[in-house]
């Protein structure tokens, strides 16, 4: 329980950037497509294979393993939020797909052995699937 005015401010200043995260997490996709070039996206699908991604997710592109752990990744650059609680961003996801439990305690996603360009790469590569 917040007891002070210091401390009710705080938390009003938290709340309300959780909401604006949340808020332009929702935003139009139009407003906010990511278009990754054709070579981040190549580099993304090889860093994939490499990391070996496809066995707890199913990732368009891959064909195999098509793990079923972890979510589909089809789509992905359509999904409002990163585990259901961070905004979909290029950056975000890079730092999430690196290390998930630093990001989201709790995660059951491991860090996974990708360099921070593997992992923009990796980003790139799913934010270029189509949603069909």
């Amino acid at each position: 329980m917040v007891s002070s005015d210091r401390g009710r401010a705080v938390l009003a200043t938290v709340m309300a950037m959780g909401a604006t995260g949340v808020i332009s997490a929702c935003k139009d996709p139009v407003e906010t497509r990511y278009e990754p070039s054709d070579a981040a996206i190549s580099r993304g699908l090889a860093a994939i294979e490499k990391a070996g991604c496809g066995s707890c997710h199913e990732i368009p592109g891959v064909d195999w393993p098509k793990g079923r752990l972890g979510p589909s990744l089809k789509g992905f650059d359509d999904v409002g939020l990163i585990a259901g609680q961070l905004p979909n961003r290029p950056g975000v996801l890079a730092s999430f797909i690196r290390n998930a439990p630093a990001i989201k305690p709790g995660s059951p996603m491991p860090p996974m052995p990708v360099s921070e360009a593997e992992a923009q790469d990796i980003a790139s590569y799913l934010y270029g699937l189509d949603s069909d």
